[in-house]
């Protein structure tokens, strides 16, 4: 019974955590591809991440279009949430290093989830409502263009043809794989603390 309770408490903690990390991680993407803030999506992702993010951001500046305290706060966020599974389930905080490398390894992973879904969004768009003016919509393709655009430019042209998903959806899995075998593993976390959604 006490060890099923626990398995539920670390299943919980780590849903509310990566949950709220995905949304954090979506306004980092947001600022950093000059969204629409006026969408109601961006709005809402606004509103539920301004508490943590807005006091911090009088500290930290963005640099470059990125918001630093943003990452900071996701940064946090994932570590508090690895620890308190550690603390749920018994077994004592790991050391530090490996908590903060858990914590990168989480962040870096939630950005990719993030565009590898948001693509395969704008494909799907691309061939059931192309001009959708919908805000999910919108905020898919201010998103996934600012990655796409460069691969277009340096692909020949293929008569209409756009080969360019194909192969930012290879480049996200080769960063990923990158990204868990080094710092995945020198962490030493299992896979389903430190990956994304």
């Amino acid at each position: 019974m006490g060890q099923s309770v626990g398995n539920a408490g670390v299943f919980l903690v780590m849903t509310l955590i990566n949950l709220y990390l995905f949304i954090m991680m979506l306004r980092f993407i947001l600022q950093f591809s000059h969204a629409d803030f006026y969408n109601p999506i961006s709005q809402a992702i606004a509103k539920a991440t301004s508490p943590l993010v807005n006091p911090l951001q009088k500290a930290l500046k963005p640099v470059k279009g990125i918001s630093i305290a943003t990452l900071v706060v996701a940064f946090f966020v994932k570590l508090i949430g690895i620890a308190l599974v550690f603390l749920i389930a018994g077994e004592g905080l790991p050391p530090v290093m490996n908590l903060i490398l858990g914590s990168l390894t989480g962040i870096i992973t939630t950005l990719l989830d993030i565009y590898f879904y948001a693509l395969i969004g704008s494909i799907i768009l691309s061939w059931v409502a192309p001009q959708s003016s919908h805000p999910g919509a919108m905020l898919i393709y201010q998103i996934t263009e600012p990655v796409m655009t460069p691969v277009r430019n340096i692909l020949p042209s293929m008569g209409g043809l756009d080969l360019s998903p194909i192969f930012v959806f290879i480049g996200i899995n080769v960063i990923e794989i990158m990204v868990m075998g080094t710092l995945g593993q020198a962490s030493g976390m299992p896979r389903y603390l430190i990956a994304g959604l």
